[in-house]
Formats: C-alpha cells, sequence, structure tokens
C-alpha cells in the first residue's frame, strides 16, 4: 500500500481538539473494499454454522467446531383427558346405580319384614331338646275375620266363624347333608292334644291358636319347633296376584264348586282366586286330603320359584309389590327371625328344583272312624322312623319309606 492511498479524510473534531483520519483501502482498480481477516473468518465461521457439512458437525460464528447435541427421545403421546376422564365419569356412575340397587333389593325385604304381624307360638312347659338342623310349622289358616263379604264371595271362603287349617306342614332344614323336606300333617290327622284328649290336630289350632297346634305336633314327633309361619285366605291370594299370577301344572280336569274352581288339565298361569282353590279343593281330588296335600306343597314350590325369577327382582314395583304383599298376609312366632325366615323360603324354592323332599307323614289309614269322626291314622312306625332321622340328622337324599302318599 503506497502514500498516495492515504489521505485524509476531515471528521468533526473529537473532545480534545484531535484530528480523527480513516485511511482509505480501497483498491485503485476494483474500487471496492478489501475484507478483512477477520471478518471473513467470521463469515466462514456463519456459513459453516448455517451450512453445516455432510458428517453432521457444526460450528459457532467464529469457526469453533459445537458439541454435539444428545438426541431427545420421542414424547408418549399425551392422553386424550377429556376421553378419558369421560370414561370414569360413567364407570363411577354405573357402579353407584349397581350399589344403589342392591341395596334396594335388600332394604325391601327387611322392611317388609319389619311390618309382619307376630303371634305368640311358643308352647310352656317342657319342650323336646333341639334337633339336628331346624324345623319349622307352616299353617294356611282359614279364617275369615278379615274378609269383607265381596272378598268372601270372590275367593269361596264361605262364612263359618272361628279358625282352623287348611294347611299344616313341617319343613325341615338340615345342619349338614341331605336335602330339606317338606313334611305335610293332614288336617285329619287323629292326634293326642294337650289337655284336650284325642282329636283331630286341626282341632289343636281352632281350641288353642298356634301355641297349641305347635305343643301337640312337637309331641307327636319329638322335633323341637324352632320357628312358625301362618298365611291366610285373602294374603294367599293377595301373593299370588303381586307376582302377576303363577305359573302351575293342573294334573287333571278340576271342576270344585266348594273350593270355586273349573280348572282343565295342563300348564298354566292361575291368578289368585284359582290359584287359592287349587290349593283347598279336596272333594274333586281322589285322594281327597293327601291329594290337597301334594298340591299345596306344589303350588308353593311354583311361588316360590316365580318369586325369584328376573321378571320379579328386576322391576322394583313388582319386587316391593311382592315382598310387601306376603308380609301383610302372614303372621310369624315370636321367637323367629329373618334367618328362619330365609331357610323357610329356601326350602320351598327347592320343592320346585327338586332340592327339596315333598313327603306326608307315613298313614294307615285315611279314613278310620273315631270319636272325631272320620279320620287320618299314622303309621306310628314309620312316622317315628322319620321323624327320629329328622331329629338325629340323618341325611335325606330320597324318601323314607311311607312318605310319599297313601298307604300300599
Amino acid at each position: 500500500m503506497t502514500d498516495d492511498h492515504v489521505r485524509p479524510i476531515p471528521r468533526r473534531p473529537a473532545r480534545g481538539g484531535d484530528d480523527v483520519y480513516v485511511v482509505d483501502t480501497r483498491s485503485r482498480r476494483g474500487g471496492g473494499v478489501a475484507p478483512r481477516a477477520g471478518h471473513a473468518a467470521a463469515r466462514a465461521g456463519r456459513s459453516r454454522a448455517t451450512s453445516p457439512p455432510p458428517d453432521g458437525t457444526r460450528y459457532d460464528e467464529l469457526g469453533r467446531p459445537l458439541p454435539a447435541a444428545t438426541p431427545s427421545p420421542p414424547s408418549a403421546p399425551r392422553p386424550r383427558r377429556g376421553r378419558r376422564s369421560g370414561g370414569r365419569g360413567a364407570a363411577r356412575w354405573t357402579v353407584l346405580a349397581l350399589l344403589l340397587w342392591g341395596l334396594f333389593l335388600l332394604a325391601t325385604p327387611l322392611h317388609a319384614w319389619s311390618t309382619v304381624a307376630r303371634v305368640d307360638a311358643a308352647p310352656d312347659g317342657n319342650r323336646p331338646p333341639a334337633s339336628a338342623g331346624h324345623t319349622y310349622l307352616l299353617v294356611g289358616s282359614d279364617g275369615r275375620e278379615d274378609l269383607s263379604a265381596d272378598e268372601r264371595r270372590e275367593l269361596g271362603t264361605g262364612s263359618a266363624e272361628g279358625r282352623r287349617t287348611d294347611t299344616i306342614i313341617l319343613v325341615h332344614v338340615p345342619s349338614g347333608a341331605g336335602k330339606a323336606a317338606l313334611v305335610s300333617v293332614p288336617r285329619d290327622s287323629y292326634l293326642p292334644i294337650p289337655g284336650q284328649g284325642e282329636n283331630k290336630v286341626n282341632a289343636a289350632f281352632a281350641i288353642g291358636g298356634p301355641e297349641l297346634l305347635v305343643e301337640t305336633l312337637e309331641q307327636a314327633s319329638g322335633l323341637r319347633i324352632d320357628g312358625y309361619a301362618e298365611i291366610g285366605f285373602g294374603g294367599f291370594a293377595g301373593v299370588v296376584d303381586s307376582l302377576g299370577g303363577v305359573d302351575i301344572c293342573v294334573p287333571r280336569d278340576m271342576k270344585d264348586d266348594k273350593a270355586h274352581i273349573d280348572l282343565e288339565e295342563g300348564c298354566q298361569t292361575l291368578d289368585g282366586p284359582d290359584s287359592l282353590g287349587y290349593v283347598r279343593a279336596r272333594y274333586s281330588d281322589p285322594k281327597g286330603d293327601i291329594g290337597r296335600a301334594e298340591r299345596q306343597r306344589q303350588f308353593l314350590g311354583a311361588v316360590m320359584k316365580q318369586a325369584a325369577t328376573p321378571s320379579t327382582v328386576l322391576l322394583p314395583w313388582r319386587w316391593w309389590g311382592f315382598t310387601h304383599a306376603a308380609s301383610s298376609a302372614v303372621a310369624v312366632g315370636e321367637e323367629t327371625g329373618p334367618t328362619d325366615s330365609a331357610r323357610l323360603l329356601l326350602a320351598l324354592r327347592g320343592v320346585s328344583s327338586e332340592e327339596t323332599l315333598s313327603l306326608v307323614v307315613p298313614i294307615a289309614d285315611v279314613n278310620a272312624t273315631t270319636s272325631a269322626g272320620s279320620s287320618v291314622l299314622w303309621n306310628d312306625q314309620q312316622a317315628a322312623g322319620l321323624f327320629t332321622m329328622l331329629r338325629e340328622g340323618t341325611p335325606l337324599d330320597t324318601p323314607p319309606p311311607g312318605t310319599e302318599g297313601l298307604p300300599g
């Protein structure tokens, strides 16, 4: 560079009075400004930084290589909060609904049980010792006191005063192996009645009510009766109607004016009045009172089977209606609790599936002449054998001798 390329360019004097000169380094030929080495290096560095070579190395503005960046792992997709929270909300509502439904199913029979009438059925004095398992007395009463004149005509109950028993069934639930058993006691069974001499067992109920009937059967069987349940005419019909009728297979054409029925043979749905007539009829049955007892056990099993169907349990109004119709129709002993009631109902339900044996007290004569008129005499030996098996807890899987019906 020559001196003629240096020329002073006057500028505003700086503070202090010194002159400021700018050296013109432009080339004579090109008239451009020669790049400084530092600027060129910086531009080269920027070029390298903005355009990385094929090996992937990056540089800073001064051309220095930058450390290699560690690649970030791919992030997991974020869950869709709206959909998940919506699903959780639906699940919570479903669980809540199921809990409320379960509470309703449980609370309904408990509320119904709290309204059941109570009667004194435990006799005074000496009673048999506790047996293996549990034995309950189920009675169908023909009392008409709670029926209006129209209801008596509709149900065909007549107008007789007082209370008698159309149904007497001992229900035995074993504590161990073996099946439960329903043992029908014919209402005309001729038995000793405490303090009353010998008479038809039906008279015990008419004279002394549940207490005397329980005492009579305990002495005759040697079984301790652990609970008592009684259902009346109108109550029975109401229970059937609360279920929308009960499906039953009628074994033969049945026309009975006293029972107010005219039924054809075959399976059909019976309403309340027809059901009551079906379980009461005996004059149109060739087996008389024995045939009636068979139909009573059959029908009780059918009622409990219908009560346990989804069409009853899953419809709130029907479940409520059935449990409260049953509670208003039934009277139970003072010592009979909810657990006793549950055992009794489960045993009745088992009749339809043959998980419960359907028996009758062994009989020697169905038309014996006695001081009480035509009566039923038990086969003492076979009856004692049956009651001993129940008392001692001998498992029953088939009917014992003499318990299937009429004497051979």
